[in-house]
């Protein structure tokens, strides 16, 4: 009885008119255009040129021998006193276990086509928040490995277009994609008419 008098208690907590503004106005829409053309741009950079290299030994896309040698650099154990460039001994395993299974190959496109999508879907528009997680996901694994380079700041721009996600892409193929998925622009249906029919009056 008592835990569902709490459910039925239950409230939504209206977000500040700061946070409204910065994450639900379209007005801002001209902002995240801007902030996500400049991340797209440097996703897909960096993918495109992996998937246009076919070096003996840095392609991504033909044998991932670019991948391989990534991985093989940043899962070595140097003599001490230096510190390994994997700080985390079970991120480190995980390199070394796709390394043991030759997954390079697999791995290599992924990466490739990964980077290039996420560029692709940030500049047009297009799911900006999937886009941006997957983005985010893939500066956190960098991150990990060591490579500090534009990452912390792409993830920091990263998390803010995930927060944006209703109006990042209004500038943009969300402002179509969204309303056919029914969010967030689809007015909600009221079921006055239902709850409460007219009854004609009789004269």
């Amino acid at each position: 009885m008592k835990a569902t008098s709490i459910i039925n208690r239950h409230r939504v907590i209206a977000d500040p008119p700061l946070a409204k503004f910065l994450f639900s106005d379209t007005r801002m829409a001209i902002v995240w255009l801007v902030l996500r053309v400049y991340v797209g741009y440097s996703w897909l950079d960096a993918g495109w040129h992996k998937i246009l290299d076919s070096g003996a030994k840095t392609n991504y896309i033909i044998d991932g021998s670019g991948l391989l040698a990534f991985w093989q650099r940043i899962a070595a154990v140097p003599a001490a006193p230096a510190k390994p460039v994997i700080l985390y001994d079970w991120y480190r395993g995980f390199i070394q276990f796709l390394i043991d299974n030759h997954t390079e190959v697999f791995m290599g496109k992924v990466v490739a086509f990964g980077e290039t999508a996420v560029g692709v879907g940030l500049i047009l528009g297009a799911f900006v928040g999937v886009a941006a997680v997957a983005g985010a996901f893939m500066n956190m694994n960098f991150m990990l490995a060591g490579s500090a380079s534009s990452n912390p700041v792409l993830l920091i721009l990263a998390i803010v277009l995930i927060l944006a996600w209703k109006t990042a892409g209004y500038l943009g193929l969300d402002r179509f994609l969204l309303p056919l998925l029914g969010t967030p622009w689809k007015a909600p249906k009221t079921e006055t008419a239902a709850k409460h029919p007219l009854v004609p009056q009789l004269a």
